[in-house]
């Protein structure tokens, strides 16, 4: 099959748009012809091409880099904000994050299809990080709970509206023998965000003096850089769209996903399930002894270590598949998760959280990009949003469960149920039988 590079205009790929690649019938390493998982042995990178960030990857990434660097002035001190300034409990922090999250998982599933529909993934993506934007300073004014959970709900509407688009629009945007890794690079730079963020949420705390609500101000800063990097800098990119003859249009629709997308979806349901919202892992920090004021560093630590194993992560499911960085990076989650449980001095936060951001290294980017080689192009952006709806609606039973067992039983048991769950996601997505595998 062949398929076309969207980004022509970088000089070192200008003469290479049109590729033959391997149909899913010819043998590459470790694959298979009938019945096995052939992403254990994907198409290998060409070699004699190095690999760079098309135009578009390189907008995408910095559009997110800004963006996260906003979110992330105030991520870090929302939930003390909310347990010391508000008086909610653990259960309300989790209602307030699994809400907002699911309300982003259900918009990115209208978004996706819409985005298919229309054929057009940017407006999307713009309207989304602006509205955004706007929201997410206004927690500087809140007054009560019911405040912030309105105004994150706004916030996540906004990732709601841009989350699948884009992510269609990153798969569209780099060659296929390059795909984990260039969701990886994507990656990496919004977690290097996630790490100026609480930076920048730091200096104004400690060296500014800032009180928390004028920190939480700072954030429309890189807000509003990042629309306008969305606006000028992020291209739509060319489709291929096969005509349809009256006799190839079915007299049955067929269904619009393939059946080993949905045998993915279950597991990456099941995981999330155990896999709660991070104010947790702040409020245990918190619980084991890390001062307030190092909070922010905290956070910082785990996003270096998430931006620094992104891309290699992404380039190694390249390499060997999918499916075993998934499994890999679920069960070293269990192992965290196991950690906070039996963590018992501030230095054991530390070290976990350092931890914690390798699970996101090895399964974010082989996650997308598992999708991605799943789904054609033309339904890329509806399988996005089955897949982020997924995740984010499993978010507030997940947030809601933990908070719940957090106020009766404690932390160490609400721990160890999202570890259980973690390791019962790695072993569902273990046996599962994938054969489908797309060349475009």
């Amino acid at each position: 099959m062949r398929f076309r590079l969207a980004m022509a205009r970088e000089s070192r790929v200008a003469n290479w748009t049109s590729v033959p690649l391997p149909s899913p019938m010819q043998q590459t390493p470790g694959a298979t012809t009938s019945g096995g998982d052939q992403h254990a042995a994907p198409i290998p990178p060409d070699r004699t091409q190095p690999w760079r960030p098309t135009r578009n990857v390189r907008a995408l990434a910095l559009v997110s880099f800004l963006t996260d660097a906003s979110s992330e002035i105030i991520a870090p001190l929302m939930p003390l904000f909310l347990v010391t300034s508000m008086g909610a409990s653990a259960s309300m922090v989790g209602l307030i994050e699994g809400s907002a999250e699911s309300v982003a998982a259900l918009l990115k599933l209208a978004s996706g299809w819409w985005s298919d529909r229309v054929a057009r993934r940017k407006p999307l993506i713009v309207a989304g990080y602006a509205l955004a934007s706007i929201a997410r300073p206004m927690v500087a004014l809140a007054q009560s709970v019911l405040q912030v959970l309105m105004i994150r709900l706004v916030d996540r509407v906004g990732k709601g509206i841009r989350g699948a688009p884009r992510d269609a629009l990153l798969a569209a945007s780099a060659p296929i023998e390059h795909r984990g890794r260039a969701f990886g690079f994507h990656r990496a730079a919004d977690h290097a965000g996630a790490v100026a963020g609480p930076l920048i949420a730091w200096v104004c705390l400690q060296g500014m003096g800032m009180p928390v609500r004028q920190v939480f101000w700072v954030a429309a800063i890189p807000g509003a850089l990042a629309v306008l990097a969305a606006v000028t800098l992020v291209r739509e990119t060319a489709r291929e769209r096969a005509p349809e003859s009256p006799r190839e249009v079915p007299a049955v629709p067929s269904p619009p996903l393939p059946g080993d997308f949905w045998r993915i979806v279950v597991p990456m349901l099941l995981f999330t399930l155990g896999n709660s919202t991070d104010a947790f892992l702040l409020l245990r920090a918190s619980q084991l002894g890390v001062p307030t004021s190092l909070i922010p560093l905290i956070w910082v630590l785990l996003h270096v270590v998430k931006s620094a194993s992104s891309t290699p992560g992404g380039a190694l499911s390249d390499r060997v598949g999918r499916r075993p960085l998934i499994v890999g990076g679920w069960l070293l989650y269990a192992a965290v998760y196991l950690g906070f449980a039996a963590a018992s001095r501030p230095w054991h936060a530390w070290l976990l959280f350092a931890v914690y951001g390798i699970v996101f290294g090895l399964s974010e980017a082989s996650e997308k990009a598992l999708v991605a080689d799943l789904v054609g192009p033309r339904k890329r952006g509806t399988a996005f949003g089955w897949y982020h709806a997924t995740v984010g609606i499993a978010a507030l039973p997940a947030s809601v469960l933990f908070g719940a067992l957090w106020d009766r039983f404690g932390a160490p048991t609400a721990f160890l149920v999202g570890a259980v769950l973690s390791i019962s996601a790695a072993v569902a997505l273990s046996v599962q039988r994938l054969q489908s595998v797309r060349q475009t």
